[in-house]
């Protein structure tokens, strides 16, 4: 057996806002939109799923207790997409920093309070 991918999924209390939010603010594609409860938002060659839900997500409040997170999002430059959502309005938990696993990164929170950290992507490397 070979699994070729995973789809994580955040639960959101209005689906068209997320939706909004995702594509329109962070720039990425909505793959699909399933009547009013469920999305697909394309980031890159990944996608992860948006459930409309009528409470607040639960793990919001975990994530945020435990130093987690909900996403993370990779880019080439995280000094420039700091910068770009700083300018849309978007608050930054934790500003732009360099881990002492060697990435670049930064954390913002999305509509609904779900935590992604956006990182510096690595280089490709190539395999013997």
């Amino acid at each position: 057996m070979r699994i070729s991918g995973a789809s994580p999924q955040l639960r959101t209390t209005n689906l068209a806002e997320s939706i909004r939010f995702y594509t329109t603010t962070l720039g990425l594609t909505l793959e699909f939109e399933y009547q009013d409860f469920y999305a697909g938002i394309r980031a890159g060659q990944h996608v992860f799923h948006l459930k409309r839900v009528d409470e607040k997500d639960p793990s919001i409040d975990f994530v945020d207790r435990g130093g987690h997170f909900h996403l993370y999002l990779e880019t080439d430059d995280a000094d420039a997409a700091a910068a770009a959502l700083t300018s849309q309005g978007v608050r930054l938990v934790t500003g732009v920093h360099d881990t002492p696993w060697g990435r670049r990164e930064f954390v913002i929170k999305d509509d609904q309070g779900s935590c992604a950290h956006v990182r510096r992507a690595r280089p490709t490397r190539s395999r013997p």
